[in-house]
């Protein structure tokens, strides 16, 4: 699965709730460690969700504060690591489209 093909739903998500492509780029920035310049060469490079996790600069260390039910499966329970990471960025969309503040979301 291309990161690349997801990313704009991702945006699109949170536009339809009033939310913009700034905030979709901070949730991504602060789990993966990414910046802008990274970010978009990901995208341009249209890497899958496996390259994309295994090439970020830092997940973040709070990644453990993403608790709940994404796609109907507890996100803290979910075994296989990359699949993990992927459902993490889904909740913390999720979480934004839901209109849940920006400090929340990034568990500061």
């Amino acid at each position: 699965m291309s990161f690349a093909g997801v990313y704009p739903m991702y945006i699109q998500k949170a536009e339809r709730k009033g939310h913009t492509k700034e905030e979709v780029d901070t949730i991504i920035f602060w789990l993966t460690g990414y910046d802008a310049a990274a970010l978009q060469q990901q995208i341009d490079r249209k890497v899958t969700f496996e390259t994309f996790f295994a090439e970020a600069p830092l997940l973040n260390p709070n990644v453990t504060k993403i608790t709940g039910v994404i796609c109907g499966y507890r996100v803290e329970d979910i075994q296989e690591p990359l699949m993990q990471k992927v459902r993490y960025l889904d909740k913390l969309i999720d979480e934004l489209a839901k209109g849940k503040k920006m400090d929340k979301i990034l568990r500061s």
